[in-house]
């Protein structure tokens, strides 16, 4: 169970806990060991352990995993079940499918959670991550200066960039944005139901749970 498995907010495994979030979300029909061997399938397939082959056989070919601009909002993109099913997704959900597939090669990747664009972390010999990933744009390859230029095409060329920004960033907190996300396409939408699976999930994390409860009554006191 996903409430139980975040509980005491320590290390937890990023790939069970995305599926688990998956099955809380969509049901009782989700196999998360079945979707759990998808990924080991799917780490078969790359030939050559390094981050060039990694990303060469999620990102190229003729069934590459890609980023949904055209549907970017669509909660299937936030949920790792449904992007291996469509093989497509969004920045945080492709980072996280090639963080777990390329851990199953060997390759230590971690998750950068920058504002508005979540990569993946490569890091060095002596851990500092100084090369990244861009799933979501076909797994180009960013220097730190790259990352800084990408974020300002996003949130406009003059605000600030602070490289503190492309600090590794936990799994938790990966599981906890990826959560954010449904809860704002929720309440967008106007989903009550799902919203509140949603917010139930989001109280389940050490340090949300009273913070959650009480959003969750005022967000809901509109639509009564």
């Amino acid at each position: 169970m996903f409430a139980e498995m975040v509980r005491d907010g320590g290390e937890i495994p990023l790939d069970r806990a995305a599926f688990l979030l998956s099955a809380s979300l969509g049901g009782p029909g989700i196999d998360v060991e079945r979707q759990m061997d998808r990924l080991d399938e799917l780490a078969a397939g790359v030939e050559e352990s390094t981050v060039e082959g990694l990303v060469g056989h999620l990102f190229a070919g003729s069934r590459p995993f890609v980023g949904d601009r055209n549907d970017y909002r669509n909660p299937d993109n936030s949920r790792l079940d449904r992007v291996v099913d469509r093989r497509r997704g969004i920045p945080i959900t492709l980072s996280v499918l090639m963080i777990e597939v390329g851990r199953r090669c060997g390759l230590r990747l971690v998750g950068v959670g920058m504002p508005g664009h979540f990569l993946v972390g490569v890091p060095g010999p002596t851990d500092r991550v100084r090369r990244f990933v861009d799933p979501f744009g076909g797994g180009r390859s960013l220097d730190e200066d790259g990352c800084a230029d990408l974020m300002r095409s996003i949130a406009g060329a003059g605000v600030g960039f602070d490289r503190r920004w492309l600090a590794p960033t936990h799994p938790m907190a990966i599981i906890e944005r990826m959560l954010n996300n449904l809860k704002g396409i929720h309440l967008a939408s106007g989903d009550v139901d799902a919203l509140r699976k949603v917010m139930t999930l989001r109280a389940s994390i050490p340090g949300l749970g009273r913070a959650e409860s009480d959003e969750f009554s005022r967000l809901m006191a509109p639509l009564n």
